[in-house]
C-alpha cells in the first residue's frame, strides 16, 4: 500500500471563519499541490479526511485536480489532529482493496502515522508543511518498517506543478 499524508492548507483565522476552514492561500496551495501530484502521475483508490473543515475542503480539492470521485471521499474522526496513529493504521487496513490512499489531515496527526508507520521504540520526526505531501510505502498494516519514498514541500510540488 502506498500511503500519501498531507497537512491542509492555510486556514482562516476563527475569528473571520468560526469553522476555520481554507483562505484564499490555502485554496491555491492545495490546487497547485494536487495538480503536482497529477503531474507525477499520482492517484489514489481512497482518500480520507477529517470532519473538520480545512481538512475536507483539501481533500476536495485534491481529489478534483486528481480526478478522483469527490462522493468517495470517506470523513473519519481517526485522522483528526489528536487522533492516535494506531487509530489511523486502523481505518487505513480497513480499507478494501485500496492501494493508494490519501489522508488530509491536521498536525500532529499525520507526522504521528508517519513516525508509528516508520519505527518502533523511538519516533521518526517528519517535519511536515501546509500543502506538503509524503508518500510512505507499506507491505502491510499495522507496520513500523515501511518507506518513505519521497517527501515533498509546497514550494517542491509548486516547481513541479509549473
Amino acid at each position: 500500500m502506498e500511503v500519501y499524508l498531507m497537512q491542509h492548507g492555510p486556514a482562516l483565522p476563527k475569528e473571520q471563519d468560526p469553522e476555520e476552514g481554507l483562505g484564499p492561500e490555502g485554496q491555491e496551495r492545495i490546487h497547485v499541490s494536487g495538480q503536482a501530484l497529477k503531474k507525477m502521475g499520482v492517484s489514489f483508490d481512497a482518500i480520507l479526511c477529517s470532519p473538520k473543515k480545512r481538512s475536507q475542503q483539501t481533500a476536495a480539492i485534491v481529489a478534483e485536480e486528481v480526478g478522483f470521485p469527490p462522493n468517495r471521499i470517506v470523513e473519519t474522526k481517526n485522522v483528526k489532529a489528536m487522533a492516535p496513529p494506531d487509530e489511523t493504521i486502523q481505518t487505513l487496513s480497513e480499507l478494501s482493496g485500496a492501494d493508494r490512499v490519501l489522508i488530509a489531515g491536521h498536525l500532529p496527526s499525520v507526522a504521528e502515522v508517519a513516525s508509528f508507520m516508520l519505527t518502533e521504540g523511538s519516533k521518526a520526526s517528519v517535519q511536515f508543511e501546509m500543502g506538503g505531501c509524503c508518500c510512505i510505502d507499506v507491505d502491510e498494516l499495522p507496520t513500523h518498517s515501511g518507506r518513505l519514498r519521497w517527501y515533498l514541500t509546497p514550494a517542491q510540488l509548486k516547481l513541479i506543478a509549473t
